[in-house]
């Protein structure tokens, strides 16, 4: 079942995104309170029966600029043994929908590795295209 995350999921959550993203600094606890208190960011979790098994993460960026939020979708997991079974498609598909009802906008977007091959095909057929746009990054530099 889809569904927005809860704080009782920040456990199997960090055990997601250790597996996804490598181990880091977030603890359960930081999990738990990002979920309460982050209203930036919108968590779509895949639950089978109790266990997860992968999440969405949804920036909603707004700006004076523009009327509307730019709901940015900046992290798609689904644990190996769950994939090619239509639960990213169903999770990005659930979270656009939350944010058509919840927030005035006119799409979505999101970034992806440029030899992700795999998840520009489950992109492509929900609709997203390249822009463009070309996204740049810079680290940051530590004071000398």
């Amino acid at each position: 079942m889809v569904r927005l995350a809860t704080v009782s999921d920040a456990e199997q959550l960090k055990v997601l995104n250790t597996e996804f993203n490598g181990p880091g600094d977030m603890t359960v606890q930081g999990i738990r309170e990002s979920l309460l208190a982050n209203r930036q960011e919108i968590v779509v979790v895949d639950d089978m029966d109790g266990r997860l098994t992968g999440f969405v993460c949804v920036q909603l960026k707004k700006s004076f600029c523009y009327g509307e939020y730019i709901p940015e979708i900046t992290e798609v997991y689904v644990r190996p043994d769950y994939r090619k079974r239509g639960v990213a498609g169903q999770m990005i598909s659930f979270a656009e929908q939350y944010c058509i009802r919840n927030y005035p906008l006119d799409g979505f977007e999101l970034f992806t590795g440029a030899d992700n091959y795999t998840a520009q095909s489950v992109y492509n057929k929900l609709g997203y295209r390249k822009d463009g746009e070309i996204h740049m990054a810079k680290q940051k530099q530590e004071d000398r």
